[in-house]
Parts: structure tokens; C-alpha cells; sequence
């Protein structure tokens, strides 16, 4: 059973900085692709970033491009997000799975709410 857990979620005034981790039981993930996800309410859940096996090729939603990093460390089975110059639309839960995700995978997110 491949369980994924978040960390790091909070809240933080607009412009502030986070870090979230999301840690596997396995490592199983070490041959896929991860990607973060979110929902905010009422929305669809989204994806922000992804990160190839080796890391080789990153990529990002145009709405948090050049703010939000993604990493993995395949040694740790985790992969994580830094995520800077936080906006209030950026308020939502937070999720990591595989890319394309797996529905089996989802864990039970991190909050990450910016606010004044």
C-alpha cells in the first residue's frame, strides 16, 4: 500500500514563502514522474509542478512559474515545493501523486492558506 503524507502547510501573509514536503512509504516513486497538486474551494484540482525521475525536467502551471521550485530527493522518497512570493490565490490544499496521478495515492493534503 503506497501511502503519500504532506507537510509544511500554513498561513502566511501575501508575499511570504512556504516549504511543503511530501514523503512515500516506498519508493516507488523513484521511477516516476511527481507532481503537486492543489484544489482551492470550489475548484477543480490542479496541476502546479512536476519533476521527471532524475530530475532532469521540471515543469509548472503558468500561475505559479517563476515563484514555486520542485525537487525530489529519490534517497528520501521525497519530493518537495518551495513556494515564494505567495498570493492569496495560491490558498488551497496541497497534494503530491504521480503524473498522471494515481487515484489510489492521494493522501490527505497539506492547507496552505496566504492571507493578511
Amino acid at each position: 500500500q503506497v501511502q503519500l503524507v504532506e507537510s509544511g502547510g500554513g498561513l502566511v501573509q501575501p508575499g511570504g514563502s512556504l516549504g511543503l514536503s511530501c514523503r512515500a512509504n516506498r519508493s516507488f516513486f523513484s521511477i516516476y514522474t511527481m507532481g503537486w497538486y492543489r484544489q482551492a474551494p470550489g475548484k477543480q484540482r490542479e496541476l502546479v509542478a512536476s519533476i521527471t525521475p532524475r530530475s532532469s525536467t521540471t515543469d509548472y502551471a503558468d500561475s505559479v512559474k517563476g515563484r514555486f521550485t520542485i525537487s525530489r530527493d529519490n534517497a528520501k522518497n521525497t519530493v518537495y515545493l518551495q513556494m515564494n512570493s505567495l498570493k492569496p490565490e495560491d490558498t488551497a490544499v496541497y497534494y503530491c501523486n504521480r503524473k498522471p496521478p494515481h487515484i489510489d495515492y492521494w493522501g490527505q493534503g497539506t492547507q496552505v492558506t496566504v492571507s493578511s
